[in-house]
């Protein structure tokens, strides 16, 4: 029981026993007749709402609310509030590190302002896992894996330290040392709990309530496909939660996708998503939940579940939840979970119906909407070459890639003249051959993302595949950079277990980390050769792989399409070298006897993968390799860490420093105030990601931020990544919108350039938003549809707020990103529909007047914007009033210092 005062809702309270132990938990049923028409989704809210009912941090509105959820609840119509409390929250080391800082930091703050330091501290778990620093620098050999993780620990030893000193200074929080996985994999196989299981400490009892989580990646959505409700939040958000507060959300609508039918025996997982993500996308679910239904979800493995609720963030929604059924705890079963919980868990499940028989209709809740997708229609697809939901089937993609090329610049094209589609470039490789590339040539292919290798049917079915590739005598040309990062230690154990990884490595796909790789853009680097070919050339060659983001500049600045695909089609583009083939009438090459091998006759089916992942997928293994994960390598055992609770920051560090954000805080609230004479830094289009803001990938030589880090001493081969240096806001700041393919209006390039508006001259955006500083000029951002979508980033919010940036007017924001603005103190402005920068003939060259209102502020609200008098209304997109008060207070983390020192 959580709160200040008694839960209205205890006489609600039932218990049973079992071996000794009693068990209480809240009998939602007998609540209100209406719970068995509730979506199981919207019962996991419900569950947490009457448990943690204070009126305090969760109202009883809130139960109300949640027990008043209808069909024909719209959003944007009768927005209703409600707050709602996880079970605990999940980081990866990228975004931990911040989170980590800011604690620290706020330690800081807290004792400079008179209060106690020890408060500050995680009160719901948190479990970090450190899985996005390794990169692919050396692969296709033995010993890949060993270097590349010893480059890890040189380039991250100081990240990992203050990690390491985080553990043990704040109590409630567990790291998962580097090398052991993917933060969404090892959530999946290790951490989440299904059923939580907590001591009430008032009677010695057990409180079971479901597992729910937040993450500070958009890809936490991944643990819906064991029926755990989570999903991404901004490190901002996180970090409030880890401080007690819920989280305060719109109850959202719920679309019931139902599945029907059986995959045929071609189709993979991947092909599944791929599909479902283009058909969801083009519903439009962005702010809603996705709750899947029928039969045909009892067709698939909790694994194919996974890879469909991983791409969440792709098709838009804030969740893809799959109810708890007996798959789910098979699974739990099959991944070494004990006998004894996967019983409590079931008898807690079906006193609170949330056990559900997914062949039986009478359990089908009511949904706002629902589609209908035969499975048997899935075909095998890929999707890019820029977007992950622009889905292309593999018999169309030859075709599809030819028209990309020749069309004007956008999502779907390159804009390639006639004259140079033929155009092609030669290079010399170490064997002494030479190696010719075009239009269309893979130099990258990359198993990995936890999207595909949490799951043993694709795994193994590449695994086949390359086994009956090298039995074929095909192979793969030296130059493409092929690289296998498993999800998790388990990959590695039953692809060895079933055989296949002789052949993997065979064809170049040697295990080179444990950890996100290149699906984050830890690519590492192409060969100067490959690179300048491309270069001189004006070549779109592609990169292929097994993720789930192929924005455009993410994967390697030289790979200038990619394609997601299932581990199977990595493996075979790269031996085809190309993408635009086509599979059913080209061969991928010829046997030792001269015969025409095509991808169909080296192709496993559905159920020869099945056969060998119920041989080889045991519960020993996943014992084996959890039983240990906590220990980490020699390196990590061998770290020493300060033992004090306030953290030694170093001055002259960096990777990790001290954070400006609490520098001039007061005990008491600023005057609220509008916006003056601002200037806009940024004009931009539609479709803006977070990794068009935040700082990502490696850092470019002749950058601002490269220029801090030259100035300090280091070379650029020290530079190492924007994530591996999230813990030191100077870098960030600098490399705030340093994406390459950015595209700002008010300069004359492509690239992280603008224009300082007064002078004229054009720049780089950090070094004109530090000149506006200098002469007290507040900036703007102007900007169109969807602004932030793409992974949760906390930096996403934090480098504009360090650049200058009070407010954002766009047409439309995402989810994540909108909320991560207000928890900066940096307010979300939204132009009336109809209206955007075009029609209202915003140039960006104007001077920005806010007007904020003398009285109180209310969510959604109309605010008048002054633009050199042209002047217009736009919605403010304060969306509740917990967000009003963040703002208030100048932001999330500044609230809750507050709090700590009443």
């Amino acid at each position: 029981m959580s709160g200040s005062g008694a839960n209205p809702f205890v006489q609600f309270q039932e218990s049973f026993t079992q071996d000794g132990n009693v068990y209480k938990y809240f009998d939602l049923p007998s609540i209100d007749s209406k719970y068995d028409s509730l979506p199981f989704s919207i019962r996991v809210l419900l569950e947490s709402a009457v448990r943690n009912c204070d009126n305090f941090h969760v109202l009883e509105k809130d139960v109300q609310s949640i027990l008043g959820w209808t069909p024909s609840l719209k959003q944007g119509t009768s927005d209703v509030e409600v707050s709602f409390k996880p079970a605990r929250v999940i980081l990866q080391d990228f975004t931990g590190v911040p989170a980590v800082v800011d604690f620290a930091a706020m330690r800081d703050a807290v004792r400079e302002l008179g209060g106690n330091p020890e408060k500050i501290n995680p009160i719901c778990p948190a479990d970090l896992v450190i899985d996005h620093s390794v990169q692919v620098d050396f692969v296709r050999s033995s010993d890949a894996l060993t270097k590349n993780e010893s480059l890890e620990f040189q380039r991250n030893k100081e990240r990992f330290t203050f990690l390491k000193w985080g553990a043990r200074a704040f109590d409630n929080m567990l790291i998962v040392p580097p090398g052991s996985g993917i933060v969404h994999q090892v959530n999946l196989e290790y951490l989440a709990r299904v059923v939580f299981e907590s001591d009430n400490s008032a009677d010695g009892s057990k409180i079971l309530y479901p597992d729910s989580v937040v993450g500070t990646d958009s890809h936490t959505t991944m643990i819906n496909g064991l029926g755990v409700l989570g999903w991404g939040v901004g490190g901002i958000e996180a970090e409030a939660v880890m401080l007690g507060q819920s989280i305060s959300m719109l109850l959202p609508e719920v679309i019931g996708y139902r599945l029907e039918g059986k995959l045929g025996p071609l189709a993979t997982s991947t092909d599944l998503v791929l599909t479902i993500t283009k058909h969801l996308r083009q519903l439009g679910v962005v702010g809603k939940f996705v709750e899947f239904y029928g039969p045909g979800v009892a067709e698939l493995s909790i694994a194919d579940r996974a890879t469909i609720s991983n791409m969440c963030p792709e098709y838009g929604a804030t969740v893809g939840y799959f109810p708890i059924d007996e798959n789910t705890l098979s699974y739990m079963r099959q991944t070494n979970r004990s006998e004894k919980k996967i019983d409590i868990i079931r008898q807690y499940l079906k006193a609170t119906r949330q056990l559900r028989d997914y062949s039986l209709e009478d359990q089908d809740p009511q949904y706002t909407e629902s589609v209908t997708l035969d499975l048997s229609t899935v075909v095998t697809s890929v999707s890019g070459p820029k977007r992950p939901h622009d889905r292309v089937s593999v018999s169309s993609m030859c075709e599809d890639f030819k028209s990309c090329l020749i069309s004007p610049v956008g999502f779907k094209g390159f804009a390639i003249p006639q004259s140079s589609l033929a155009a092609s470039g030669e290079f010399q490789w170490d064997d002494g051959k030479s190696y010719k590339i075009g239009h269309g040539s893979v130099v990258i292919a990359a198993i990995t993302s936890c999207t595909n290798t949490s799951n043993p049917s694709v795994m193994l079915g590449a695994g086949l595949l390359a086994k009956n590739a090298v039995q074929k005598g095909l192979g793969i040309l030296p130059y493409i950079k092929t690289s296998l990062s498993p999800g998790s230690g388990v990959v590695t154990y039953y692809l060895k277990e079933s055989g296949v990884i002789p052949y993997l490595e065979k064809l170049g796909f040697d295990i080179v980390g444990y950890g996100c790789m290149t699906c984050i853009g830890n690519s590492g680097p192409l060969d100067e050769n490959v690179v300048n070919t491309i270069e001189k050339n004006g070549l779109v060659c592609c990169g292929v792989l097994s993720g789930n983001r192929n924005f455009e500049g993410r994967i390697h600045p030289n790979t200038r399409a990619n394609y997601l695909a299932s581990p199977l089609l990595v493996i075979a583009y790269a031996i085809a070298g190309r993408v635009d083939i086509d599979f059913d009438i080209e061969p991928l090459g010829v046997d030792s006897n001269g015969k025409e091998v095509f991808l169909r006759d080296i192709w496993p089916t559905r159920s020869e993968i099945q056969d060998v992942e119920q041989k080889h997928v045991i519960p020993a293994m996943f014992q084996e390799v959890y039983s240990k994960i906590q220990l980490g390598s020699r390196d990590w055992q061998t770290l020493e860490v300060s033992e004090s609770k306030l953290y030694p920051w170093s001055g002259i560090s960096t990777y990790i420093k001290r954070p400006p954000f609490f520098e001039s805080m007061t005990r008491t609230l600023p005057k609220l105030k509008g916006i003056e004479k601002a200037r806009c830094l940024l004009l931009l289009g539609d479709s803006v990601t977070t990794d068009h803001i935040s700082p990502a990938g490696s850092i470019a030589r002749k950058s601002p931020a490269a220029r801090y880090l030259s100035e300090r001493g280091l070379t650029p081969r020290d530079f190492n990544s924007y994530g591996s240096r999230r813990g030191n806001d100077a870098v960030m700041a600098r490399g705030t919108f340093a994406n390459i393919r950015l595209v700002n209006k008010l300069a004359s390039k492509t690239g992280p350039s603008t224009v300082h508006v007064p002078s004229g001259e054009e720049m780089d955006i950090f070094d004109a938003a530090e000149r506006y500083a200098r002469e007290g000029t507040p900036l703007v951002l102007v900007v169109g549809k969807d602004y932030g979508s793409g992974s949760s980033r906390d930096w996403a919010a934090k480098g504009p707020f360090l650049l200058g940036i009070k407010a954002v007017i766009a047409e439309s924001y995402e989810r994540i990103h909108r909320s991560n603005l207000v928890g900066m103190g940096i307010i979300p402005l939204q132009f009336l529909p109809g209206q955007s920068a075009e029609t209202l003939k915003l140039s960006g060259r104007e001077v920005y007047n806010i007007v904020l209102p003398e009285g109180e502020l209310k969510p959604g609200q109309r605010i008048q914007v002054d633009a050199d008098g042209n002047v217009f209304e736009t919605t403010l997109r304060f969306d509740t009033e917990v967000d009003i008060t963040y703002y208030k207070n100048g932001g999330i983390l500044n609230y809750m210092i507050r709090k700590m020192l009443d």
